[in-house]
């Protein structure tokens, strides 16, 4: 008897978490890769909570490595092709990674090949600065330069002048318009885009309509910030 008990009030303790001022309360977890978090969503976060009170967002950051149904969350935000096993995806915005580095440090790089002499800031995508070097016609180097699982800590570490850190361009407008980075090259590659994800199995719940929505529909605010930003 003490277990069905136990069970009846969590359900009872459940359905009262959701209900405030008198308004229901949908609560909506999202998994999101740290970089988009801090690049995008979180500045934007307040228009959503604005245009739907009734929405409760919990975030959970990752280096993009997320299991759906383990992690208890509705969507998920990757980075990727999108092919992930039982999962429907759609597109949020394509992602091209550009050199970022501290003004300083630009003033010694006046061509590709200055790359060369240069500490190369990479991620765990052991592919990244290889597509680049290919893309700016260049036989690309050993590269040993420190490992990051973030790009958040690694544009944080090229703001230090640690050396040049390939990243998504689009996430990091902010410090590039309050000139703490500078893009040392115009050559840039497309390696993915940004996914908003959840298991097929999942039915969506409306809070999770809602924020898909407003993360991706024409005339959404999510997708007028993201214009803005030239993705």
């Amino acid at each position: 008897m003490v277990p069905v008990l136990q069970d009846a009030f969590e359900r009872i303790g459940k359905l009262l978490d959701r209900v405030s001022g008198g308004h229901v309360r949908e609560v909506l977890t999202v998994g999101v890769v740290g970089t988009f978090a801090v690049g995008w969503l979180i500045p934007r976060l307040d228009d959503f909570r604005t245009a739907h009170p009734s929405v409760e967002v919990r975030l959970l950051t990752n280096n993009n490595a997320v299991d759906l149904a383990a992690d208890g969350l509705d969507y998920a935000i990757r980075f990727g092709d999108g092919a992930w096993h039982a999962t429907d995806a759609v597109e949020i915005m394509s992602c091209e990674l550009a050199p970022l580095c501290a003004p300083r440090l630009q003033e010694k790089i006046a061509a590709p090949e200055d790359f060369l002499s240069q500490t190369l800031l990479r991620s765990y995508r052991s592919d990244e600065w290889p597509a680049w070097f290919r893309a700016a016609d260049l036989h690309a180097p050993p590269i040993s330069g420190p490992v990051f699982d973030s790009s958040v800590l690694m544009v944080q570490a090229a703001i230090q002048e640690c050396g040049i850190a390939l990243v998504p361009l689009n996430m990091f407008q902010r410090e590039l318009a309050e000139g703490r980075l500078v893009q040392a090259s115009p050559v840039t590659i497309s390696v993915g885009s940004y996914w908003l994800t959840r298991l097929k199995s999942k039915v969506e719940t409306p809070a999770m309509t809602t924020f898909r929505s407003w993360l991706i529909a024409p005339g959404s605010p999510g997708l007028a910030n993201r214009d803005q930003n030239g993705s």
